[in-house]
């Protein structure tokens, strides 16, 4: 995918699963430190290319969500690729504040 964003990337053929979702690895686009795992749509897909900021799919709450619309902690996008098989996407960014909920860097800050 082009590392141009915009209202004119052209979006691949992606395979989404029965309920039309891909998972979506955030990651520091600087540390290369993975912050989150969220799920997108194709309109979630496309308002964040257009936006250059991340919006995804609540399973849960079943809405579009952009990230840091309550908390200010926006993720900026600096470029999307999508794996080899075409179901994973990997979206690098610039983060402003913590990505997790619960106010950490990231939602992977803890070891088993």
């Amino acid at each position: 995918m082009s590392k141009r964003l915009g209202k004119n990337t052209r979006i691949p053929r992606l395979k989404y699963d029965e309920k039309g979702l891909i998972p979506a690895i955030i990651q520091d686009y600087k540390t290369k430190q993975v912050l989150m795992l969220a799920y997108m749509n194709r309109q979630s897909l496309k308002i964040s290319l257009k936006e250059a900021r991340t919006c995804f799919y609540s399973r849960s709450r079943k809405v579009l969500w952009r990230k840091g619309s309550t908390s200010g902690n926006i993720q900026k996008i600096k470029a999307v690729y999508y794996d080899c098989d075409k179901d994973t996407l990997l979206v690098k960014v610039i983060q402003k504040g913590g990505a997790c909920h619960t106010g950490n860097k990231t939602c992977f800050y803890r070891k088993i």
